[in-house]
């Protein structure tokens, strides 16, 4: 039996209005550097470089997701679980920097944010 080739995640892309700005945002956010930038893409690392990359891609046409869904509506395709030691805070600097609480919570110890582009993202705490 030959093997077969084994990808391996590198990076997840978040389309968007507009790339700088929801890059901005998640670089304050995670701590991340800027690997590369173009008027449309702007690629987000970890520091040191390595592990899974976040990439921000300008689309003219977006339309954000709603949470929670509702039927008609543009459905998320996908979203962010950050792990954060102190819920309140992180909460806090997440809204400080731009996103916004889209009014309900699942449950008492996860917080669901919108970003600037309006995707949701989950905070919770490490195990």
């Amino acid at each position: 039996m030959t093997p077969y080739p084994r990808p391996a995640l590198a990076t997840v892309v978040l389309d968007c209005a507009d790339a700088p700005l929801l890059a901005d945002f998640y670089r304050h956010l995670l701590g991340w550097e800027i690997r590369s930038a173009e008027p449309d893409w702007v690629l987000l690392q970890p520091p040191g470089g390595t592990g899974v990359r976040l990439a921000l891609q300008g689309e003219p046409d977006y339309e954000p997701p709603v949470w929670p869904e509702r039927p008609g509506a543009q459905q998320k395709m996908l979203h962010l679980d950050l792990h954060v030691d102190d819920l309140a805070a992180a909460t806090a600097r997440a809204l400080c920097l731009g996103a916004r609480d889209p009014g309900r919570q699942p449950q008492d110890d996860v917080r669901v944010l919108l970003d600037p582009a309006g995707h949701p993202f989950c905070l919770f705490l490490r195990d």
